[in-house]
């Protein structure tokens, strides 16, 4: 190529293809755009967020009446003791037995955010919707808006299993959220959240959505988080969390912390999940929930081979009361619901949120695998309350056995609430074993061995050797009257 034909080349290539630094101005461009939009949620959400103030009581133990400049002393108080005796000064003095105990007053903080409820909203009354537990035992709660206003509120109603609460305030001046939907989040879309962190008011802070449907976390007892990586510190529980268009999609609740500040690792509660429970709240002052009658567990992959199906495709009942609504429509013990109203079923936690939403009363098709076939299932939910409650059992795959059974003679079975001849009481398992990693435990009664009902501790070994030459056993163990299928693989 001539000097020429590749200056020709170098021209042609400037003029067609944008300088570098066009497309570093492009860039900042976009990131100014993206910029003002979360300004703009800013300004639209911040009017109707509050910072919750809340004071309680409490009895205490003790009281100090003078603190040590030197902190606590080096060698213990006992030697300060024997030369100044009790009345040193910096020494705590230990409340009389005899003497009634001081009260305390403790202050909690949090976030909240003004909504309009489907039904019983008075014209003179604003409602905010938190967490149940920024208001759990107060005594005195107090909000607080970005303009300056201040409100005493009382509380509409709690509900700690879903951690989700309302209070109320006496004006109808402050402006409603707009409520979004949660089931139309997409992991990675853009979302805002916006609280009082460690008192900092009105604290904004971006992130994605980072997961959706988390169950099985051990916060509530009624879980389907969002999660999230903007930053949701202590305080921020109870605020909005939005999308761009201002809209509530979730309460900020949780977060995932070794030292108790942010670590990429936030839930929240999905606003679908939140006005349902708020809205019953605001009607009756309590949540309503329905109620089947059965413990569930996941369908693990050795319990989906034991049961010959593909592993998530249902979960597995592994116990169903009697005269329950379950029984009276048919569910059995071993059965796999693959379908709620049409919709597969894969997650434990989903299902049980499904159910315990389904109004009382209601009638609702179930679909259910037994012995490799589908059956369809009517099922009037039932309520749920103290006496009937609605669980989920646990599962985990093992490597290798070591269980020691016994008979169930009249005494054994009188002392583990259980029938003669009804299975096989375990007396002892071995550390580190494939039944001690799964969670049997001494004191459990084995019902049944690969779907084989066994009476005694002859059946139950024989049952086990027949297991063993394919080294899988999947078994019907009962524990404080609660039932779960175990497998077992080696």
């Amino acid at each position: 190529m001539t000097v020429k034909k590749l200056a020709a080349c170098i021209l042609l290539i400037f003029f067609i293809f944008p300088w570098p630094v066009n497309a570093v101005d492009e860039g900042i461009d976009n990131l100014r755009e993206t910029g003002k939009a979360f300004a703009s949620v800013a300004r639209k959400v911040s009017p109707s967020v509050v910072f919750i103030q809340v004071e309680s009581r409490a009895a205490d133990s003790s009281v100090t009446q003078f603190s040590s400049p030197f902190g606590e002393f080096p060698f213990g108080d006992d030697l300060f003791k024997r030369f100044f005796g009790d009345q040193f000064p910096g020494r705590p003095r230990f409340d009389d037995p005899q003497r009634p105990r001081n009260e305390r007053r403790t202050q909690g903080q949090g976030s909240g955010f003004v909504f309009a409820s489907e039904s019983g909203l008075l014209s003179d009354k604003t409602y905010i919707m938190t967490n149940s537990h920024v208001v759990e035992g107060a005594d005195k709660i107090s909000v607080k808006f970005k303009d300056g206003r201040e409100y005493n509120a009382e509380v509409t109603g709690s509900d700690p299993q879903s951690d989700v609460a309302v209070i109320e305030i006496e004006t109808d001046e402050i402006p409603a959220l707009l409520m979004g939907n949660s089931s139309e989040l997409e992991v990675g879309e853009w979302v805002v959240a916006i609280g009082n962190p460690f008192g900092l008011s009105y604290t904004l802070t971006v992130g994605v959505v980072s997961a959706k449907g988390r169950t099985s976390i051990g916060i509530n007892d009624y879980e389907d988080f969002i999660q999230t990586d903007a930053a949701i510190n202590p305080g921020n529980s109870g605020g909005p969390l939005v999308n761009l268009e201002g809209e509530v999609v979730g309460i900020n609740t949780a977060i995932f912390s070794r030292s108790g500040g942010h670590m990429g690792i936030g839930f929240a509660i999905p606003i679908d999940l939140a006005k349902t429970i708020a809205n019953q709240l605001i009607e009756k002052g309590e949540v309503t929930r329905g109620h089947l009658g059965i413990m569930i567990q996941p369908l693990t992959a050795d319990l989906a081979e034991s049961f010959d199906v593909k592993p998530g495709k249902g979960i597995l009942v592994a116990q169903v009361s009697k005269n329950s609504p379950a029984e009276k429509a048919g569910l059995r013990q071993g059965d796999i619901i693959v379908a709620y109203r049409g919709k597969p079923v894969a997650d434990v936690g989903r299902f049980r949120n499904q159910i315990s939403l389904t109004s009382p009363g209601s009638t609702e098709r179930l679909t259910v695998m037994r012995n490799g076939k589908l059956k369809e299932l009517m099922i009037t939910i039932g309520k749920i309350n103290e006496e009937t409650q609605y669980a989920q059992a646990s599962s985990q795959s093992t490597d290798k056995i070591g269980l020691t059974v016994q008979t169930l003679t009249p005494q054994l079975a009188k002392q583990f609430d259980a029938e003669p001849g009804e299975g096989v009481v375990v007396t002892a398992v071995q550390p580190d074993s494939i039944a001690s990693v799964a969670g049997i435990e001494a004191g459990s009664i084995i019902l049944q061995v690969n779907h084989k009902s066994i009476n005694s501790a002859e059946e139950f070994q024989k049952e086990v050797g027949r297991g063993s030459q394919n080294k899988h056993l999947l078994l019907l163990v009962r524990k404080n009257g609660n039932q779960r299928f175990v497998a077992l693989s080696w």
